[in-house]
């Protein structure tokens, strides 16, 4: 079962994914949200449309197939997330590959604040230097993997994977 850190987190993103505001995921919040994203950085919409919905048939599924998922749909997700770390570094890969608007293969501050801002509005404050694990001014795959894996399941407040979307 979840713990309340964890809650937090989730309740935090699936807040920030219900853009309709009606308390349930459904498929077109995850279309909005790419759409949003796109508008933000200027670019490739069907990338990020087709990881968005990718991300809505995963928890479609782990839902039953409902059209709609709640928010404790979301964390019986993330309860079985520690077994299954391949899932998560897969998410995390192709969430890398729509971050990475340059396909330069790392993630700067600047494609970074974008995607918070896609996803939480502006009001997102990420800090990304304590998400860049080696100080080097831009997040590899790999950091991007450890900080993904780390938020969606993890349980430890102080992990700087608990702060890939902002103050928790």
């Amino acid at each position: 079962m979840a713990s309340d850190f964890q809650r937090s987190k989730v309740d935090l993103v699936f807040g920030a994914m219900d853009t309709t505001g009606d308390g349930y995921l459904t498929e077109e919040d995850f279309e909005l949200l790419a759409a949003r994203w796109a508008g933000l950085r200027g670019g490739d919409e069907e990338l990020l449309t087709r990881v968005m919905l990718g991300w809505w048939e995963a928890l479609r599924s782990a839902a039953g197939g409902a059209s709609r998922v709640t928010l404790d749909d979301v964390l019986e997700v993330v309860d079985v997330l520690p077994a299954s770390i391949e899932a998560v570094h897969g998410t995390a890969d192709a969430m890398f590959g729509a971050v990475d608007s340059d396909n330069d293969d790392y993630v700067s501050e600047d494609e970074y604040r974008v995607m918070i801002n896609a996803w939480l509005g502006t009001g997102g404050d990420p800090d990304f230097a304590r998400l860049d694990l080696d100080g080097d001014g831009r997040l590899s795959r790999a950091e991007f993997a450890s900080l993904w894996a780390e938020f969606w399941a993890g349980d430890d407040a102080e992990a700087p994977g608990s702060y890939v979307f902002g103050p928790v």
